[in-house]
C-alpha cells in the first residue's frame, strides 16, 4: 500500500540541529535546512521547485512529497512537463541531494509548504538569492490535513466510492487518493459566495464551480511561480467579465493569504447587481484592496496591469480584453474563451471556392463551428507569441464541469523578441481558411507595426 504521510509522522534517520541553534545561513543554504527540518520533524507537506531554466524540453515544475510505500518512507517527485507527469519515488537522502543540486542549476524557485509556515526562495537571474518566510494558521492548511478526505462531501471525488477515513482528525490517505486543494473550503470568500456552508462544508450542488475555482488557481499559482511576478510584492490584477466573482476572490485570497502578497484586484462586470452583490461581500469580508466596478471591455481604457484574466468573455470580447492585456503590460494573460462568432461565417464562405479539401469538412454545422474555435484561438495564441508571450492553449477543466473548457495562458517573456515569423504564420493560417479580419490582429495593428 502507498500512503501519504501525515504531518505529525517524521522520516527516520538523525534529527538535524534545531534552525534556532544553528548559525546564519546564506538564503539557498537555509532554505535547504529547512527542509531538512521539516523532513525531520514529518512536517513537510509539499515542495513545488519553478521557473525551469535547464535544458531539458518542456519541462515545467518538479514537485515533492513525503509517502509511506509499504512501511518504507520516501519522497515522491512528481516531474511536470508541458503535455506529461513523470513520477519518481526516491529515499528522503537522494530526494534531497536531488532538489538541492536543482535549486539553482535548473530552477529558480522554490516554494516549500509545512504544517505550519511556507518558505519561498527566488534565484534572480544574476544568481542573486532572496528568502522569506510566512506562518501558516489553522485556516490556510489542506483541507485532507484537517478533515482527511471529507470536503464536505463523504466520499472520493476520483472513485465515486463512500470514504472509510475518519473525517474528525488527520490521517494519512492513500496516494492514490490523496488530493492537494490550492484554495480550502475554510476560506471564507467561499461560504460568502454560497459555494461552502457555515460549517465550511462544500454545498454538493457548487462541487463542479468549486473543481473550477481550484483548478484555476492552480493554473494561476504555477504561472505566477514562473513569471517576471515571482519576486513582486504588489501586483495588480484585473478580471473583465468577473460575474459573481468566484475567481476573482479566488486569485486575490490566494496571493493575500497563501503568497502574502500585496495584490490589489478589480474586477469588471457589466452587470450592476453582480458589481452590487460582489462589492458587498467584498466589504463584508473586509477585503479593502479588492473592488468591483460596472463596465464594458470593449469600452474600457488601457491602464497598467500585470495579471489580466478574462474567462468566458463573448466573440470578440476575448479579443479586447487580450488586448488591454497587452497594452496594459501584463505579465500573465489569462483567457478562457466563449462564444466564436466573427471567424465563422469566414470560414463557410470558404465553401463557395471550389476546388478545396476544407469543403467536405466545414459543410457540417458542427464541424464548423468547432473549426472556427480552434482557428480563432490559434491566432488568438500568434498572435500574443508576436506580442512577447509565451503562450499555451489547452484545457482548463474536464467538460463534465463547463462546456467552456479551453485556456489560453500567456507569460510575458523577459525579453523582446522578434514578431515577424509569427506573424506570417497569422497570415498563412488566414490564407489557408480565407480569413479577411480577425479582431485581435485589427486591435493590436499598431503595436505589431500594422500586421
Amino acid at each position: 500500500m502507498i500512503a501519504a504521510m501525515s504531518p505529525t509522522q517524521p522520516v527516520p534517520g538523525p534529527r538535524p540541529p534545531d534552525a534556532a541553534q544553528r548559525p546564519a545561513l546564506p538564503p539557498r543554504e537555509s532554505f535547504l535546512a529547512l527542509l531538512a527540518d521539516a523532513l525531520a520533524q514529518g512536517s513537510l507537506v509539499k515542495l513545488v521547485l519553478g521557473k525551469y531554466v535547464g535544458g531539458e524540453p518542456r519541462l515545467r515544475q518538479l514537485a515533492v512529497r513525503p509517502i509511506l510505500l509499504r512501511g518504507a518512507a520516501l519522497l515522491s517527485l512528481l516531474y511536470r512537463y508541458q503535455t506529461k507527469d513523470v513520477t519518481k519515488n526516491v529515499s528522503p537522502e537522494e530526494g534531497q541531494r536531488i532538489v538541492a543540486e536543482a535549486i539553482g542549476a535548473s530552477f529558480r524557485n522554490a516554494h516549500l509548504l509545512t504544517s505550519t509556515q511556507t518558505i519561498v526562495l527566488a534565484i534572480s537571474q544574476r544568481g542573486q538569492c532572496t528568502m522569506r518566510r510566512k506562518a501558516v494558521d489553522q485556516l490556510q492548511r489542506r483541507p485532507e490535513q484537517q478533515h482527511g478526505e471529507r470536503h464536505g462531501e463523504g466520499h472520493d471525488e476520483r472513485r465515486g466510492e463512500p470514504s472509510d477515513e475518519p473525517s474528525d482528525e488527520p490521517v494519512a490517505a492513500p496516494h492514490d487518493r490523496a488530493k492537494h486543494r490550492h484554495i480550502a473550503l475554510e476560506r471564507p470568500f467561499l461560504a460568502a459566495l454560497g459555494v461552502a456552508d457555515s460549517q465550511q462544508r462544500l454545498i454538493p450542488v457548487m462541487a463542479r464551480k468549486y473543481k473550477q475555482i481550484d483548478k484555476f488557481v492552480e493554473v494561476f499559482a504555477s504561472a505566477f511561480s514562473s513569471s517576471t511576478l515571482a519576486q513582486a510584492k504588489q501586483v495588480r490584477i484585473v478580471d473583465f467579465g468577473a460575474g459573481k466573482g468566484y475567481l476573482t476572490f479566488a486569485v486575490h485570497d490566494h496571493l493575500r493569504h497563501a503568497l502574502g502578497i500585496d495584490a490589489q484586484v478589480t474586477g469588471v462586470e457589466l452587470r450592476g447587481d453582480m458589481v452590487e452583490l460582489c462589492n458587498a461581500v467584498a466589504q463584508r469580508l473586509g477585503l479593502t484592496d479588492l473592488r468591483f466596478e460596472q463596465g464594458d471591455v470593449t469600452r474600457h481604457v488601457p491602464r497598467p496591469v500585470d495579471v489580466m484574466i478574462a474567462l468566458h468573455a463573448c466573440d470578440t470580447a476575448t479579443d479586447h480584453a487580450i488586448r488591454l492585456g497587452v497594452q496594459g503590460g501584463a505579465s500573465i494573460i489569462l483567457c478562457a474563451p466563449c462564444c466564436h462568432k466573427e471567424v465563422r461565417p469566414q470560414l463557410f464562405s470558404k465553401l463557395g471556392m471550389s476546388p478545396h479539401p476544407i469543403r467536405a469538412v466545414l459543410r457540417h454545422g458542427v464541424h464548423l463551428g468547432q473549426e472556427a474555435d480552434m482557428v480563432t484561438d490559434a491566432l488568438r495564441a500568434l498572435l500574443l507569441e508576436a506580442s512577447g508571450y509565451a503562450t499555451q492553449v489547452f484545457e482548463f477543466v474536464s467538460l463534465e464541469h463547463t462546456s467552456k473548457n479551453k485556456m489560453i495562458l500567456a507569460v510575458k517573456r523577459p525579453h523582446a523578441t522578434d514578431p515577424r515569423p509569427w506573424l506570417e504564420q497569422v497570415a498563412q493560417v488566414k490564407q489557408f481558411y480565407g480569413i479577411r479580419e480577425q479582431a485581435l490582429e485589427r486591435l493590436l495593428a499598431p503595436r505589431l507595426g500594422g500586421a
